[in-house]
């Protein structure tokens, strides 16, 4: 008999570029309560923050380094790209706008989806293999030996 081979891997579905944008944030730009260590490293150490999520969003870990010497805008460009990539209803401007207004909110709140949207999912396969027999309950187990030893 045949065993039955088990999925791994779930395949991620395809979006379409032009696939409307039906998902919503998370949580809000000021729901920095809901993640208190979010927050407190967003309070005391902004930079540790930003460089954790850029990295952890696929970029350079030493990427939100340019905005602090540079002033590049940054924390704009990471909110639209977060969005984009989790089909996020929102425009530009008001990326722009929340980026402007409060940084470390923005950061904090990209934290927090990063956690929300990157949550191991665990696959359970209930399908029990033919060639593989589970001992009996209470069944007391026989030593095997190997011929030659």
């Amino acid at each position: 008999m045949m065993a039955v081979p088990t999925v791994m891997m779930q395949p991620v579905a395809f979006q379409s570029p032009d696939s409307p944008k039906t998902g919503q944030w998370s949580s809000g730009i000021c729901d920095c309560c809901e993640d208190m260590s979010t927050c407190c490293l967003g309070f005391w150490c902004p930079c540790c923050l930003m460089c954790n999520t850029s990295e952890r969003f696929g970029e350079c870990f030493c990427l939100p380094l340019v905005q602090i010497s540079f002033g590049v805008p940054l924390t704009f460009a990471m909110r639209s790209s977060v969005r984009e990539r989790y089909r996020i209803q929102g425009t530009m401007f008001n990326d722009c706008c929340v980026s402007t207004c409060c940084a470390v909110c923005v950061w904090c709140q990209i934290a927090r989806e990063l956690k929300h949207r990157q949550k191991p999912q665990v696959i359970v396969n209930a399908s029990v293999s033919p060639a593989y027999q589970p001992p009996l309950p209470n069944t007391p187990q026989q030593p095997q030996f190997m011929a030659g030893h």
